[in-house]
């Protein structure tokens, strides 16, 4: 691997582990820096998007690292603590609305809407919907209603789980935002921001492994022990960015709601939109 590869390797990375936990979509922002980086005429456009499956491990092992007490609690809890059993079966319950989905309709996705059009369409989309929500609940808050039911993970039901996990679905659509589609469904069903993202974090865990896991085994083929160090920078990077971004988004949500993401979303996703209709950036994946 040359040095230049290895350099735009190390970008990708670095670009999954920052977006992978903010409501502004890593998927979405990896097809536009591989569009940007040309990393797909590098290593071919089906191993290009393996690996942008694969280095999500590396985001995911960051929350295992940061929340690796309470992990290790609930896993010492599981046959004596009712919480930790509670807790375990609403991720499963989360869990299979985007598993299913995504079995189902995971080709046709990447067919179709893994390029960057469709992407900027699903961040500004996204963007107002978080700006929505937002408002909504500061109505809410301001006219002395109880915006949130669910102050802890520990509270939620199967139902809220349930809700969760079909809002994660959405995510499927590359732009969408998977911690992004969680939180702020969360929020909507009834969870306080700091509950929404931390079962975001939590249901991150079996979503990413099994979408890494699965992707590595279907694409088995594409893939040779020269592939290696290709795969191990680019998931380094997803988990030192990664574990940085979600230390400093648990300080951001105590003092700051998500509006600045979302005009983030909307702003980027115009960009993208009038940069390649006015041909000053070819955006191809």
């Amino acid at each position: 691997m040359d040095i230049f590869l290895a350099l735009k390797v190390l970008i990708m990375g670095l670009v999954e582990g920052f977006t992978e936990f903010l409501p502004i979509s890593s998927t979405g922002h990896l097809i536009l820096a591989g569009s940007l980086l040309d990393f797909t005429a590098d290593i071919g456009r089906e191993k290009a998007e393996v690996f942008e499956i694969a280095i999500q491990a590396g985001a995911i092992f960051a929350v295992c690292w940061e929340y690796r007490a309470r992990i290790a609690a609930v896993l010492r809890g599981l046959s004596s603590d009712p919480k930790a059993r509670k807790l375990v079966l609403n991720l499963i319950i989360a869990f299979m609305p985007a598993a299913i989905l995504g079995l189902l309709f995971s080709k046709m996705i990447k067919e179709k809407l893994f390029a960057p059009l469709p992407v900027a369409i699903a961040l500004i989309v996204g963007g107002f919907v978080i700006l929505w929500v937002e408002r909504r609940n500061n109505a809410l808050g301001k006219a002395g209603s109880s915006v949130a039911r669910v102050d802890s993970v520990d509270d939620m039901t199967a139902l809220d789980a349930l809700k969760i996990g079909f809002a994660q679905a959405f995510a499927l659509i590359p732009g969408t935002s998977r911690s992004g589609a969680t939180i702020i469904g969360g929020m909507m069903f009834g969870l306080s921001r700091k509950a929404a993202t931390e079962f975001s974090f939590f249901l991150a865990i079996p979503t990413l492994f099994a979408a890494t896991i699965y992707s590595l085994y279907k694409d088995r083929a594409l893939l040779s022990a020269s592939d290696i160090p290709l795969f191990s920078i680019g998931t380094a990077a997803a988990f030192v960015s990664a574990f940085l971004c979600v230390r400093w988004l648990l300080r951001y949500i105590s003092s700051h709601d998500f509006t600045a993401f979302a005009w983030y979303r909307i702003v980027f996703g115009l960009v993208v939109i009038v940069t390649g209709y006015t041909g000053w950036v070819s955006w191809v994946h």
